[in-house]
């Protein structure tokens, strides 16, 4: 069975980095990408600069096997964009890995081979089967491992305060949008430019559309914003000159400055029930207890993210019922208890499943917490490999230090994370990790 590949699901940051891990541990790593380049999911994002500098954005392993082919780092102490990162990075180093990755290659479905879930007959015995459609047709592909690393951008959280989406979200599908827009696209600017905009979320994503909203107000008179929250305004805009990660901490304060500018109107205990048309063709939104926002032109849905598990449905997991994050890691990532910066690492051991050789790792694995941090998602990936390979002692070992908040320790400290759920401050993005950051009012 060792002679079997590993597959790894997502040629994402993570699902790159722990394909170089597998290479290095002299086993063969097969990447299969729905997208067809490398870090399709963060191109999507590619206008949105990182909170962590270069140097935090690297695996050792993706870094060791560039350097053979003579990759040239990028400066450690500079803050890319999403492209940059795809750009300078990612796609380079699945260059290195050549054929091992393949694009256009969805998985569909995840199985011991002959095996339903119920089967326990014979179980332990067999490889996994991993299920892909292409534009050629279907396939089978027999694997001795399955590193999940699919991320969850694929599934953002809907509008509907209950987490289903709010009734007429649906209809209202061509006004709703759930990624921070790109206002330096034309496309993009003029769908906003003079309308009034409603924002659900209260995490690093929804400071990151308020500042770019309020810049866009400043050269587009008419252009107006409400902020939807859930909860209250304490907290929202972050530690401040106290966060550990800087520029996580200027976004927080550009957001405020915006805020007390006067380009953003904020409606409190705003959890959205219905979407409906007024009389002139707006939309309005509901909420539970019955408030209604003014009419507003575009609605914009930063509440986070879920993991899709659909096509994990044969084989055995074991996930916490609340987070839908494995269970041994869930206390650990409790985003109303932990900051991305008092997660203790963790690996393998974490991220076992019942299911032998399958493994959830990077955004997929942190379920719905959205406190996730790109070098913890390299560890992890370290971690698993390293139990795949059989080496016990390389995959209980910590290799990871994270930086702190400053501002985060408990619950309460927070209003809450990128779905207004509760604490966690590290719950920047919604856009995959939680490095990202607007760029300064009226400077584009």
């Amino acid at each position: 069975m060792n002679e079997l590949p590993v597959v790894v699901v997502g040629a994402g940051p993570v699902g790159l980095a722990a394909a170089a891990h597998v290479l290095e541990r002299g086993l063969q790593p097969l990447v299969l990408e729905a997208g067809f380049e490398a870090g399709a999911a963060v191109r999507e994002w590619n206008h949105v600069r990182l909170f962590s500098p270069w140097a935090e954005l690297v695996d050792p392993a993706a870094v060791r096997l560039l350097a053979q082919h003579g990759w040239q780092a990028p400066d450690p102490v500079r803050y890319p964009t999403g492209s940059d990162w795809a750009r300078e990075y990612l796609q380079p180093l699945a260059v290195a890995l050549g054929e091992r990755v393949r694009f256009g290659a969805r998985v569909v479905g995840v199985a011991r081979r002959g095996r339903d879930r119920v089967v326990d007959t014979g179980r332990g015995s067999e490889p996994l089967t991993v299920h892909v459609a292409t534009v050629e047709g279907e396939e089978r592909i027999t694997a001795q491992a399955v590193i999940d690393a699919s991320g969850t951008w694929g599934s953002p959280n809907p509008l509907g305060g209950d987490g289903l989406p709010a009734v007429g979200e649906r209809a209202a599908s061509d006004r709703v949008a759930y990624r921070v827009p790109d206002l330096n696209a034309p496309q993009q600017r003029d769908r906003y430019a003079g309308t009034r905009i409603a924002i659900a979320g209260s995490g690093h994503s929804a400071l990151t559309a308020l500042v770019a909203f309020a810049g866009l107000a400043e050269k587009h008179p008419g252009t107006e914003v409400v902020w939807l929250l859930r909860r209250g305004t304490a907290g929202v805009f972050g530690g401040g000159e106290a966060d550990q990660l800087p520029a996580r901490g200027a976004l927080g304060q550009r957001a405020a400055q915006a805020a007390e500018a006067g380009y953003v109107r904020t409606m409190t205990g705003f959890r959205t029930a219905a979407v409906h048309e007024d009389g002139d063709g707006r939309l309005v939104l509901t909420s539970f207890e019955g408030h209604k926002t003014e009419p507003v032109d575009e609605v914009v849905v930063l509440t986070g993210f879920r993991p899709d598990l659909s096509w994990l449905s044969e084989v055995r997991l074991e996930l916490d019922p609340v987070l839908q994050a494995p269970t041994a890691l869930a206390p650990l990532i409790d985003p109303n208890v932990h900051s991305c910066g008092t997660v203790y690492p963790h690996g393998a051991k974490e991220l076992a499943q019942p299911e032998s050789g399958v493994f959830l790792v990077g955004m997929k694995s942190y379920g719905r917490a959205p406190t996730f941090l790109a070098m913890t998602g390299y560890e992890q990936a370290r971690s698993v490999v390293a139990a795949i390979a059989g080496d016990t002692e390389a995959a209980e070992r910590v290799e990871l230090t994270l930086p702190e908040t400053g501002v985060c320790g408990g619950a309460g400290l927070f209003d809450g994370p990128d779905d207004d759920q509760g604490g966690g401050c590290c719950s920047a993005p919604q856009q995959q990790f939680v490095e990202l950051v607007a760029p300064p009012v009226g400077k584009r």
